[in-house]
């Protein structure tokens, strides 16, 4: 079954100010709709074809390049539509919440080690807030679109958060202002998606 561009779960415009509707059609129906063609490509007839993406990605050669690059912009970008919502922000609560705190010593302390993995990623990438098994919780980033299931890449736990930092992600609405974009993203997060992949992966 060759993998298929996820829907979003809200309309293209509804992230509007903090992501406007002109790049969200182009992020996700250009970009990512490339990943997963040229990730389908790289697969086929391969042993790789009909498994999921997290095995593919934490079984991976990374002198693959072909797989390695459009294997991970395919997970990176699924992820990332996932965790916004036109309700999001706030503050993440329960499980999620004492992880945070006891990794962090606060959400304000995690708010500002994210952000600054996301401002200080140099060029292309992603930042991460990945848990590991026994719940605890990591921020790293990452450079193109390497993400922390490869191996021997970034925090090495299982991302539940990804900012994409590519400049297709920001630059129609933000140009080179990638700290405005990154504390953008906090008003769109959606809490209850990423405490979701939290019990999930803890």
């Amino acid at each position: 079954m060759a993998f298929e561009l996820p829907k979003l779960k809200y309309d293209h415009d509804a992230l509007t100010p903090h992501i406007d509707e002109r790049t969200m059609k182009i992020h996700h129906g250009k970009h990512h709709q490339g990943y997963t063609d040229k990730l389908n490509a790289a697969i086929e007839g391969t042993d790789q074809e009909g498994k999921t993406i997290e095995n593919i990605l934490s079984n991976l050669d990374m002198n693959n390049k072909a797989v390695r690059n459009n294997g991970g912009g395919f997970y990176n970008h699924s992820l990332f539509w996932d965790v916004m919502s036109p309700n999001g922000g706030g503050k993440p609560s329960g499980e999620l919440e004492s992880a945070i705190n006891s990794a962090f010593g606060s959400f304000e302390d995690f708010k500002e080690k994210f952000s600054e993995a996301a401002k200080g990623q140099f060029g292309s990438g992603w930042a991460w807030l990945c848990v590991h098994d026994g719940g605890k919780v990591e921020v790293c980033s990452t450079p193109n679109q390497d993400n922390p299931l490869m191996p021997g890449v970034g925090c090495g736990g299982t991302p539940i958060l990804g900012l994409d930092v590519w400049e297709h992600a920001y630059y129609l609405n933000y140009q080179n202002r990638r700290p405005d974009y990154v504390n953008a993203f906090f008003e769109v997060i959606d809490w209850d998606a990423v405490g979701k992949r939290y019990a999930e992966n803890k």
